[in-house]
């Protein structure tokens, strides 16, 4: 049940070998024609040193080791021996026992495969570790070791064929062979513990008719016949270089895929196991089944952790971000045809200039060389090829491509008719334009937009309304009380938060603008009218749900009245009805008056609305309509239902809204509408009118007497109120405003800490050889971002460098904090990425050196800074340098000139000023042929790209600390256009002056 490699290399481990053209008829000819040629062809492979040699014949694990004739090494005698010894434990212990011990071999084996070869595997993949394990351990150097040289050869020349010369090949080659000695061990061994596991477990289920078992059966055999052919076709396809991951060691060819690996993704692991389902079939045993589905999950873990990101390192192309080909869009489809041609003509241009000068070949020119660059993995534009022809009379035929006229509209238009205009767009510009952080499924969600909110609100319902239990009459009551309070306090603290972030600081409109691409021409208005649009739906939703919940709660605490004369439940109706009656006039004669502007308050958004006051209708008589009477409906409810919950809700949704008029509305309508702002309304004035009337008629009359008396309590009691009013107002402005610069404290401190515990997260580890080292000969000395390092001749090769906060660690001497990868090994080649390869040892010589922190082992964001020299991968700290300072210049002055300029140095630091990314108005390509492929692939001289999200990043970080504004990296990748990001950050600046 072995797995292989989930790709196809079309090659061949024997000396004839096909050479397979690339989608071409004449080309396919030419292979049958040529097939048909008695000719010696030899199959190429390449180190990544750069040698090229001929790959000798191999053969499959069952024919090495099944085969009486062929030779056997001592690794295949122990193969055979492990094996023996499974079959004769099988036949001699007890079934029970039997059946626990295969499960642990199996599991063991299994193990070995997925973990032990997927770890071995990935360090080849990225470090070439195996092979640098076998130089270094010195087995295939005779003067080294010469006994383990020795027996190393004597094992694989006898098992190789006559075309094999131990000698003349190369390390990687041999240290491929001598790795497959050892995946045969593993993989025959997990394939019979597994089959024998199967058989020790194996019963007849009953309750099933006779039918079914022979059902059952003949579906286990078609499993496993169909698991055997499709092992049979993968090896077929990629031979024994395939099998055994030959190319983690050495190339040999290009990704073909045809065969078995055209009928499903990732045959070799999804259905290359189905051979297991069909031995549980036939064993009817569940821990078979079990066993299986575990083996079969590790060996996808396998595929998803070592062979697909193998597979990208090794064939994969970086692919740019923010790329801008031009596209042609036009209304006709013919014309579509024709420019699709014309952009596919003028993207294949650099391929053009690079095989301009091929006309003739001849069969020299196609015979690798180790001096020459070409390997058999070279392919052009045409074909594909992978072996070389030994015959010098056979010159390879091109297939000639056909460019026949196409009808279109250049053929159409004779210039007599008029042409349709066309608009230059890019795919990248359309993905920014129509696809903005959509949510798919639960990801990408954003609450402050309102579709995203309700799609969390009726997810959340759905799954309440699920799981929760049956509730008693008290706890359905809860229930309703909890949702209308939570709608409530939304309603009127969770959108007063917002608005008042809006009144003060623009923040609903600068996180749009912060989060979402908009078009350069009128982004600032595209964000505003995208914010307010999404306020109007949380204020409505909000609004409705918090009258639908009060009145869900009402409907939940009302009892019909028994008889309605008794008591005052027909008055408590009546004045119910009318205080309901009298909140709906209210809001009618409110939004008369208001309009849809005043109803969203639209000038907490829009400034440039020409809104002005209106005192009229209701407003005639009293300020605030809001205010006295918004609570209306609530209290008339709570009457009709005469319930404490509902009377309580009631009291506290009509404190809840007086604070949102106090602590939002009001200072807002101070701040816009100033001394137009009416102090009395019509009821006030009137009732003062009468109010003062009474008073002079009450000195001067009977009452006189007591007047005086009457007017001094009337203003005690009126100082008072007013006292307790404004010190109340006053406790509350007061507390929030001490709270808001703790909160920002708070913030920050919480900031602080995340970072910090970050920086913590480490596990310190420390040498305990230090005596040996003298500690004054480690020096570091400083360039822009380069360091110069001094150390003492027996330093340690894994000896490291790392960059970190100043005061992040107390210690002089030990580190104790994490670098957060800016850190940068003395000597490269001793680590593995973040782990030390090899034992320390001394290197002789090696006293100084220079090392650049650059792309992501530099620190992007801004502060002091010292360098730490640390002892043989561990965290003693040998030598100090710094505090080092990393800033971002920011602008003399904000005009378009200044930003675009600050911006320009800002992306070409943080693109590592690769000229392939950097704006072509801030590059220096060295050659014309650079200069055209930068040209080809961007439509202005501001674009920039990206080689990954981390230098979108990098630049996000960098605008914030210049510019003092805020933008996601998603944004900075929609851009990409130094240009439209100056003015995207000058909009943002207007916005936060205002």
């Amino acid at each position: 049940m072995q797995g292989i490699p989930d790709f196809h290399l079309f090659m061949s481990d024997t000396p004839t070998m096909r050479r397979r053209f690339a989608g071409a008829s004449e080309a396919n000819k030419d292979v049958t024609e040529n097939s048909s040629r008695h000719v010696d062809e030899v199959v190429w492979g390449k180190t990544p040193s750069g040698t090229v040699f001929r790959v000798p014949t191999t053969y499959d694990v069952l024919t090495s080791l099944f085969r009486p004739g062929h030779a056997k090494s001592h690794l295949d005698f122990i193969n055979l021996s492990i094996l023996a010894l499974q079959l004769c434990l099988f036949f001699a212990l007890p079934r029970k026992t039997a059946r626990v011990f295969f499960l642990c071999f199996f599991a063991f084996w299994r193990t070995a495969y997925d973990a032990g070869l997927g770890w071995v595997l990935t360090k080849q993949s990225k470090k070439r570790w195996i092979v640098r394990e076998v130089r270094r351990r010195g087995w295939l150097d005779e003067n080294k070791r010469p006994r383990v040289y020795r027996w190393i050869r004597s094992q694989l020349q006898d098992k190789m064929g006559k075309d094999y010369s131990f000698d003349d090949l190369p390390l990687e080659y041999n240290a491929w062979l001598l790795f497959r000695q050892a995946v045969d061990i593993i993989l025959i061994n997990d394939f019979l513990s597994y089959t024998l596991f199967a058989f020790t477990c194996f019963r007849i289920p009953k309750d099933l008719s006779p039918l079914l078992h022979v059902l059952r059966c003949l579906a286990g055999l078609a499993l496993i016949a169909f698991n055997i052919w499709v092992k049979t076709e993968a090896h077929h396809v990629v031979k024994d270089y395939g099998w055994y991951w030959g190319d983690v060691f050495f190339e040999r060819g290009a990704l073909v895929f045809d065969g078995v690996f055209e009928m499903v993704p990732h045959p070799m692991y999804s259905v290359g196991y189905a051979g297991y389902y069909g031995l549980s079939l036939i064993s009817g045993s569940y821990p078979v089944l079990f066993a299986s589905l575990a083996a079969h999950a590790a060996q996808f873990a396998f595929l998803v952790l070592f062979e697909n990101p193998h597979i990208e390192r090794m064939y994969g192309q970086r692919k740019l971000m923010s790329m801008r080909t031009p596209v042609i869009v036009s209304d006709s489809p013919l014309s579509s045809e024709a420019t699709r041609d014309q952009v596919s003509t003028a993207t294949s241009s650099s391929s053009a200039r690079i095989s301009k000068h091929v006309r003739n070949y001849s069969s020299d020119e196609l015979t690798p060389s180790a001096t020459e660059g070409d390997t058999a993995t070279d392919t052009d534009e045409l074909m594909e090829t992978e072996t070389e022809e030994e015959d010098k009379q056979h010159t390879p035929r091109i297939a000639n491509r056909r460019l026949s006229p196409r009808p279109s509209q250049f053929a159409l238009n004779d210039g007599t008719s008029p042409r349709r205009p066309q608009s230059e767009c890019s795919q990248h510009d359309l993905l920014a334009r129509y696809f903005r952080k959509d949510p798919i499924g639960l990801r990408n969600l954003d609450l402050m937009r309102s579709a995203d909110a309700k799609l969390v609100l009726l997810v959340l319902y759905a799954l309440i309304g699920a799981l929760l239990p049956p509730l008693s009459p008290v706890g359905s009551l809860a229930l309703h009380f909890t949702h209308a309070l939570f709608w409530r306090f939304f309603h009127s603290f969770g959108l007063g938060a917002l608005l008042r972030a809006q009144s003060t600081r623009k923040g609903f409109v600068r996180h749009y603008m912060k989060h979402y691409f908009y078009p350069k021409n009128d982004m600032r208005n595209a964000a505003l009218q995208e914010a307010f649009e999404n306020w109007k739906d949380f204020y409505n939703l909000s609004l409705c749900m918090t009258y639908v919940s009060f009145v869900a709660l009402a409907w939940k605490t009302y009892r019909l009245p028994q008889t309605w004369g008794a008591g005052d439940q027909l008055l408590r109706h009546i004045l119910g009805a009318l205080l309901i009656a009298l909140h709906l006039w209210t809001a009618i004669q409110s939004y008369n008056v208001l309009g849809v502007f005043g109803w969203f308050f639209g000038d907490f958004f829009i400034e440039d609305y020409p809104a002005a006051l209106d005192y009229t209708g209701i407003y005639r008589y009293l300020n605030n309509p809001e205010r006295t009477m918004s609570g209306a409906a609530f209290f008339g409810l709570a009457l009709i239902s005469g319930s404490k919950w509902v009377f309580a809700l009631a009291v506290i949704s009509h404190l809840s809204h007086w604070w949102f008029l106090s602590n939002v509305e009001d200072p807002h309508m101070r701040k816009v509408y100033g001394p137009s702002l009416r102090k009395e309304a019509g009821l006030t004035k009137t009732i003062k009118r009468v109010a003062l009337n009474n008073a002079r008629i009450l000195e001067s009359g009977a009452g006189k007497h007591y007047a005086p008396e009457l007017k001094r309590v009337a203003k005690e009691f009126r100082g008072t109120f007013e006292k307790v009013y404004e010190d109340t107002a006053e406790v509350l402005e007061d507390f929030l405003n001490k709270s808001r610069p703790k909160l920002s404290e708070v913030v920050q401190d919480t900031k602080v800490l995340l970072q910090q515990s970050r920086e913590k997260l480490i596990i310190t580890r420390l040498a305990h050889d230090l005596s040996l080292y003298d500690a004054t000969q480690y020096q570091i000395s400083f360039f822009p971002i380069k360091i110069a390092w001094n150390a003492p001749l027996n330093h340690s090769p894994r000896d490291w460098v790392g960059l970190y906060r100043v005061g992040a660690n107390q210690s002089r001497l030990v580190t104790r904090t994490s670098s957060l990868g800016t850190w940068l090994p003395v000597h490269e080649e001793e680590w593995d990425g973040d782990f030390p390869v090899a034992p320390g040892e001394s290197r002789p010589g090696s006293v100084e050196g220079v090392l650049e922190f650059s792309g992501n082992s530099l620190s992007w964001h801004t502060g002091s800074y010292e360098i730490r020299y640390h002892h043989d991968g561990k965290y003693n700290v040998m030598a100090i340098g710094g505090p080092i300072e990393v800033y971002v210049s920011k602008p003399e002055s904000y005009d378009f000139a200044s930003v675009r300029s600050c911006l320009m140095r800002i992306i070409t630091l943080c693109l590592d000023s690769d000229p392939s990314l950097v704006p072509a108005c801030s590059a220096a390509p060295s050659t014309e042929d650079a200069i055209s492929e930068h040209a080809m692939l961007r439509t202005s001289e501001d674009d920039f790209r990206f080689w990954s999200e981390n230098q979108a990043r990098r630049i996000a970080t960098g605008i914030k600390a210049a510019f003092d504004v805020e933008y996601a990296y998603e944004v900075i990748l929609a851009d990409a256009n130094v240009s439209t990001l100056a003015n995207r950050i000058l909009a943002m600046r207007e916005l936060i002056r205002e």
